[in-house]
């Protein structure tokens, strides 16, 4: 039986690049693959984007037909049963948006993730507290639990970015610490945690002074780039600003090329990032000293 889908994981996502290059140094194309092997195309098509599971008799057929050497079908063959395992954030899918499954795949082997947000603290670096208040207005059908689920799952996200290490880089206006999301605690609370996490050597938080020109992000909705240090996986570039709940998703080099030139430029016309916990004990002191 196949198990219940998890999203992919980045071993998933490293075996079907492997089995995508070996069919294209075999000279085939996917139909003409799927036709000598019987398939339809549409099979091999959704193996080599890890929307299936993989499947031992078919990737032994296919390493077959591609006239894989024996030390690559030995490892490959080798790396199936842990490729085939749901990723952490299988319990919490009841808390997640489709487009974000496949996602943490990528967020999971990330080495960096930048990040803005036009009018908001991003999410990344939110509060339970003040991503529960987000979630109130952009989700109002969700009730309490719901959202106390949502922000138990960021805080494991947080949590295990920090412990792989990934180098998070923030940048944000001024003007969106001054968005009033839930309550004075919910604020002064996030406050204080965005003032601790400019502090750590693995974050980087710039701000765009209010009175700033425009920069190539200006009006520019909620992204992420993901840099992933593994070749076979590409940077994804994640977009939203439509429905709630909804997101763009870019992996190929054009979209997340010109994304990263974007967040380049961005931040060299933010505040340096050595002044961000100053600018924030300034917007601080503005609002409740």
């Amino acid at each position: 039986m196949a198990r219940e889908r998890s999203g992919r994981t980045a071993r998933h996502l490293v075996l079907v690049a492997r089995l995508r290059h070996l069919r294209e140094g075999a000279g085939l194309s996917v139909p003409q693959a799927a036709t000598q092997l019987g398939w339809h195309p549409s099979t091999l098509r959704r193996l080599e984007q890890a929307q299936t599971s993989l499947d031992v008799g078919q990737v032994s057929a296919l390493l077959d037909l591609y006239g894989a050497g024996a030390a690559e079908t030995d490892d490959i063959m080798g790396r199936l049963n842990a490729a085939n395992m749901p990723g952490w954030w299988h319990p919490w899918r009841d808390a997640m948006a489709p487009w974000l499954m496949d996602l943490m795949s990528v967020e999971s082997a990330a080495g960096v993730v930048r990040t803005w947000h036009p009018a908001l603290v991003p999410l990344l670096l939110r509060t339970p507290a003040y991503a529960m208040a987000v979630d109130e207005v952009m989700f109002p059908e969700r009730d309490a639990a719901d959202r106390r689920r949502r922000a138990d799952f960021l805080v494991e996200r947080q949590k295990r970015l920090q412990e792989q290490q990934t180098r998070l880089w923030a940048v944000l206006p001024v003007t969106a610490l001054r968005c009033q999301v839930g309550d004075d605690e919910v604020m002064r609370e996030q406050f204080h945690m965005l003032q601790q996490t400019a502090g750590r050597g693995d974050v980087t938080i710039q701000l765009h002074p209010e009175y700033a020109p425009p920069h190539p992000l200006t009006g520019v909705p909620a992204l992420s780039l993901y840099r992933v240090e593994i070749q076979e996986i590409a940077d994804h570039v994640v977009r939203e600003g439509g429905l709630p709940g909804t997101a763009e998703v870019w992996d190929s080099p054009h979209p997340v090329q010109t994304y990263q030139g974007m967040l380049d430029v961005s931040c060299v016309m933010a505040i340096r990032p050595a002044r961000t916990r100053e600018v924030l004990q300034d917007e601080y002191d503005r609002k409740w000293a």
